[in-house]
């Protein structure tokens, strides 16, 4: 496989505040490419947060967008540290590193609860958490990403569940 196929997540964006924690996979390509976590606008995970903490993260530009979520204790990364993955599809992710986090939440121990942000990231993130999954509140997520067709009252439905751990 050529190295340009090999995709490397983001910095994972927490703080101290940091109660809840979204994974997903790995960035896509319109993510990767301007370097911005869920870029893609046919992604829905801006507007399902938005419902989320009460507040409108769409229009807000990105640096904001982030300073919003971390103020409301909410956590992005991602499960797979790199991987080689043609396109965006979690279906193609081959020859995984995923990322330290246990060390992660060893860092932040305000950290009670993990969003997998669809099935992939479910799969992938219990199986770094091992023994150590009964420490925190799980949601297993339906994907936020275009590619995960189900309607968007069907996800938000399961997304508002994140409410109770933000107490929103």
């Amino acid at each position: 496989m050529t190295e340009q196929l090999r995709k490397r997540c983001f910095d994972p964006v927490v703080d101290q505040r940091t109660r809840l924690l979204v994974l997903g996979s790995l960035p896509g390509e319109k993510s990767l490419a301007v370097q911005q976590y869920y870029a893609n606008r046919q992604n829905q995970f801006w507007r399902l947060m938005s419902e989320v903490t009460g507040t409108s993260l769409v229009e807000l530009d990105y640096a904001a967008r982030l300073e919003t979520l971390m103020a409301h204790g909410v956590g992005l990364w991602d499960v797979v540290a790199e991987a080689h993955r043609p396109g965006s599809l979690d279906s193609a992710i081959r020859e995984r590193d995923d990322n330290d986090l246990l060390g992660l939440l060893a860092r932040y121990p305000s950290i009670v609860a993990l969003a997998f942000n669809g099935g992939t990231a479910a799969k992938l993130g219990v199986k770094v958490l091992g023994e150590h999954a009964v420490r925190y509140q799980l949601f297993e997520l339906p994907s936020s990403s275009p590619a995960h067709t189900r309607p968007y009252a069907e996800k938000l439905c399961c997304w508002a569940s994140l409410k109770r751990v933000l107490g929103s």
